[in-house]
């Protein structure tokens, strides 16, 4: 009983570690399949920078990056596979008939979007060049927009209404899932050409940025700074000014999160360690009467022959299983709660993440249980008469 008692804290403990490490490995994985729309090897050429940590007035005031610019970076810039304006707006009403889906995003771009984005068509095809100049009013859709509009029949060749301007439908995009954590449905979407999109949505309230694919991960920072001085050079920043503009990439959604998630581990961590310093003491306190209660028996021990690594040996392996004990339960009792944490949060539970949380049972065992073990095994055989 007094064992069982003792290993709560250890339990507790383990508990902690476990679910703080399924779920930080769950986000992880889902935060990485949410943002890999946005491509290891694009950069975005933006007026904001996606993170902005400085006064915001700063970036509010300069001025939108504009599709002149657009096309003199296209002339410019040589090393790139693809580059494409993209203008969107969330919250757009399209229509087919007596069906509406009232909160689509709508996207403006070009032929080349197809190649800076990571979207992948189920059925039909993708505007072409003639069509993006053109601003022909075709589109492609994602599987919500089909679900909602197209239940029982195939979208190709059919036509939607996007603010009550007619579009055909020429392409499906594979399902994509949720956005950024899932805070918008990538299923959700429409693309039209990029004049299309301003005659549809307007210009006033949409922003357009430049998304440029380099196609080599190596050889993206050399890109990024051809960039910054092509743009210097077409928004006519002088010397000496800092840039009117940003160059975002994935990699700063990476560092943001990998922020954000440092402090919730060092808080999770120091919650862990409490936990597991209270299971400590108290398996110690457990060995410290159990080594008072067995001196005779370690007396006899020692009297016919034991050594004294023996006797070491023998009260760390039971500190050690003491803590185990409560690790196994530990996990145990952590395997049900990701589940229901999974409801609300993704989470994930490698087998490394159990190996370790055993490991740490048994380190704790060993540590707490080496002082009463080191005190048993020094004891004088003589001792053991007083019990007598």
């Amino acid at each position: 009983m007094r064992s069982v008692l003792t290993t709560l804290g250890i339990i507790i403990g383990i508990v902690a570690v476990t679910t703080m490490s399924t779920a930080i490995v769950g986000l992880r994985e889902a935060f990485m399949s949410s943002i890999s729309s946005f491509g290891s090897d694009v950069l975005y050429v933006d007026k904001f920078p996606w993170f902005a940590m400085n006064d915001w007035r700063l970036y509010r005031n300069r001025k939108d990056i504009t599709y002149e610019q657009y096309e003199k970076l296209r002339t410019v810039l040589k090393n790139y596979e693809a580059m494409a304006p993209t203008k969107r707006t969330f919250g757009a009403s399209v229509k087919r008939k007596n069906r509406t889906v009232e909160s689509a995003m709508i996207i403006g771009t070009t032929q080349e979007y197809a190649r800076t984005s990571q979207i992948i068509l189920e059925e039909g095809r993708f505007m072409n060049e003639w069509e993006a100049k053109a601003g022909r009013r075709v589109c492609i859709i994602g599987k919500d927009i089909q679900n909602e509009l197209f239940p029982d029949i195939s979208p190709i060749g059919r036509e939607i209404r996007i603010n009550n301007i007619p579009f055909k439908v020429i392409g499906i995009i594979e399902k994509q899932g949720s956005g950024f954590l899932g805070a918008f449905s990538l299923d959700g979407q429409v693309i039209i050409p990029f004049k299309a999109f301003e005659a549809a949505v307007g210009q006033a309230r949409n922003r357009m940025r430049i998304d440029i694919k380099i196609g080599n991960v190596e050889r993206l920072e050399d890109a990024k700074e051809e960039i910054i001085a092509a743009m210097r050079v077409i928004r006519k920043v002088p010397p000496g000014k800092p840039e009117d503009f940003a160059i975002n990439q994935q990699e700063a959604f990476k560092q943001m999160y990998d922020q954000t998630v440092g402090v919730v581990a060092i808080a999770g961590i120091v919650i862990t360690a409490l936990s597991l310093f209270v299971g400590a003491i108290g398996i110690m306190n457990i060995m410290f009467v159990s080594v008072t209660e067995r001196t005779k028996e370690i007396g006899i021990r020692k009297a016919i022959g034991a050594r004294t690594w023996s006797i070491l040996l023998q009260f760390l392996t039971e500190a050690a299983v003491i803590c185990m004990i409560g690790g196994i339960i530990g996990i145990i009792l952590s395997y049900p709660l990701s589940l229901v944490i999974n409801q609300f949060l993704p989470t994930s539970l490698p087998i490394h993440i159990v190996f370790i949380s055993l490991l740490i049972s048994a380190l704790v065992g060993i540590i707490s249980g080496f002082v009463p073990a080191w005190k048993a095994s020094r004891l004088n055989p003589v001792d053991s008469l007083r019990y007598e």
